[in-house]
């Protein structure tokens, strides 16, 4: 297979691109956390931005629900955002100071769950906009990504407690750790064989582990590849963000584990989206938002 890459520069300088989603209709939403932004591109390449009320809100990851609606955490204003497809912004304040809110997703009812990094806590905020917390076991655990699994529970990565958390939709709480020790797993999806995945960023690794808790473990050929976030590609692919390495990574059906070098240098990849015609979006802290396509 060969993809070509592009790259497209934000209106704006230093704005920050870190957390990045795509709709059904191949929208692509992305967080500006240091322009303290929510914006989204179009197929024409039209950028439109929007303004998140509060400031500094130090706006990270995103998620799209099945309503067309785009939630985003405010990590640092202990907020959970939410703005419609014609860009009116509601904002949910937490219950708690310095929860540090990052990894978003959707649950299996329409819930949006949410992870707590300080805080040490996953959040459920319900259609009804009531909010429900859940103390981790272990403290400082600081919780990262979250995903929904093929269990119709939460899959999330503990990144200081080195494990792999997972919490049912009452709440109840069960953590795998990791054969690495201090993996420092980071990002989390669940990939189309109905097993989640997930990264190492301080072992260079790929994680895979099935909903009864059996993890195995691929090395990343890069050294100091410092893999970030990860998401389901079409097929059975998936595709990481290579922070350290400046690379897109794209672990395939046979387990091998390719690579993509990112043209711009120093590049600071986050997030990653695939989108249903199979091309990857990826954020980039150096202002841009990268692609890649399969040459057909």
């Amino acid at each position: 297979m060969r993809f070509e890459q592009k790259e497209i520069n934000i209106l704006h300088p230093d704005s920050g691109p870190y957390g990045i989603a795509v709709t059904p209709d191949r929208k692509v939403w992305f967080s500006q956390h240091k322009a303290n932004k929510i914006s989204c591109l179009d197929q024409e390449g039209e950028i439109k931005e929007y303004k998140v009320p509060t400031p500094d809100a130090k706006v990270m990851c995103l998620t799209v629900s099945s309503k067309g609606d785009v939630w985003f955490t405010e990590n640092g204003t202990d907020k959970i955002g939410k703005i419609t497809a014609t860009g009116i912004i509601q904002e949910y304040p937490l219950p708690h100071s310095n929860s540090a809110p990052y990894g978003i997703t959707e649950g299996s009812n329409g819930d949006i769950w949410f992870t707590e990094m300080n805080g040490n806590r996953i959040g459920k905020l319900t259609e009804k906009g009531e909010i429900h917390e859940y103390e981790l076991p272990n403290q400082g655990s600081f919780p990262a990504f979250i995903t929904l699994g093929p269990d119709r529970s939460l899959w999330f990565t503990e990144n200081q407690n080195n494990a792999i958390g997972r919490i049912t939709e009452s709440g109840e709480i069960t953590e795998y750790p990791l054969p690495t020790a201090s993996a420092g797993p980071v990002g989390i999806t669940k990939g189309n064989d109905d097993a989640l995945w997930f990264v190492e960023i301080l072992a260079n690794k790929i994680g895979r582990i099935t909903i009864s808790g059996k993890i195995t473990e691929f090395d990343i050929p890069t050294p100091n590849a410092r893999p970030h976030a990860i998401t389901q590609g079409l097929g059975d692919d998936l595709w990481f963000t290579e922070w350290g390495a400046n690379k897109i990574g794209r672990i395939t059906t046979n387990r091998s584990i390719e690579d993509y070098s990112i043209h711009t240098p120093n590049a600071e990849p986050h997030g990653i989206v695939c989108d249903n015609e199979g091309t990857v979006w990826f954020a980039l802290e150096c202002n841009k938002i990268g692609k890649l396509s399969l040459m057909k």
